[in-house]
């Protein structure tokens, strides 16, 4: 595994866990906001061995619930399989981030019972996905590929929505890419899911396109987004804004 972060407590990043969040390096993807733009390349020196992350664990194993595992993209780390394992067998739970673009490894994860609740992102509309999760920056001209890449996260999406593992859907919220239509086009998208959650895009200092000028959507926008969506899943909420309803 490709260790290249650990963030030793959290109770945000795994809903209704004490957790560790295990960040590892490398994505398909250049989303222009995203807030881990350090973690994108493939081959980036791991600031941790696998060793030093059981060793942690085995120390907090009575005091941390999970382990959250980010990236980047950990569905491209083949060693994932293996490494969930061994954290299964400290007793802990598990969740896994993913941007849905490695079906096979998801199936075989929640088939083999190694995850205990997933968070898929959901970009943009359809539409609109190319360009949200920076398609044209990924230094591939063939655009005949995008519908290959987004075949694979709806076979993603398609696979959580038959509920063999608890999941959620989520998108970051940003002023600059998205509008109405888009959540119009993803309501459509996740009919019937079981959660979706809006989250506002906040500038980190590490944002991977610094000269885009996006900037974080005010309140009545979020909640205009979140109920154009609500009446076509199960639950929808916005995360991380104090706000009143």
């Amino acid at each position: 595994m490709n260790i290249c972060g650990l963030m030793k407590t959290t109770l945000l990043d795994f809903p209704g866990q004490v957790a560790c969040t295990v960040f590892t390096g490398g994505c398909n993807f250049r989303c222009p906001f995203c807030h881990n733009s350090d973690l994108l390349e493939f081959g980036l020196p791991s600031d941790y061995t696998e060793e030093d992350i059981f060793e942690f664990l085995k120390k907090r194993r009575h005091t941390l619930d999970g382990v959250a595992i980010t990236g980047g993209e950990p569905t491209l780390q083949p060693d994932l399989p293996e490494f969930i394992k061994k954290v299964r067998g400290l007793g802990l739970k598990v969740k896994l981030d993913t941007n849905g673009i490695n079906p096979k490894m998801v199936n075989e994860l929640v088939s083999e019972g190694l995850l205990d609740y997933v968070a898929m992102d959901i970009k943009a509309s359809p539409e609109n996905y190319a360009k949200v999760c920076g398609f044209d920056l990924n230094g591939c001209a063939d655009e005949s590929i995008w519908p290959h890449i987004f075949g694979k996260l709806t076979e993603t999406k398609n696979f959580l929505m038959k509920g063999h593992v608890p999941y959620e859907f989520r998108t970051t919220v940003v002023d600059g890419l998205h509008t109405e239509e888009d959540f119009h086009g993803i309501a459509a998208f996740i009919e019937g899911a079981d959660k979706y959650f809006l989250q506002c895009y906040k500038d980190s200092g590490n944002i991977l396109d610094q000269e885009a000028g996006f900037s974080e959507p005010k309140v009545p926008t979020l909640i205009k987004y979140r109920d154009i969506v609500a009446p076509h899943v199960k639950f929808a909420d916005i995360r991380g804004v104090d706000i009143e309803l």
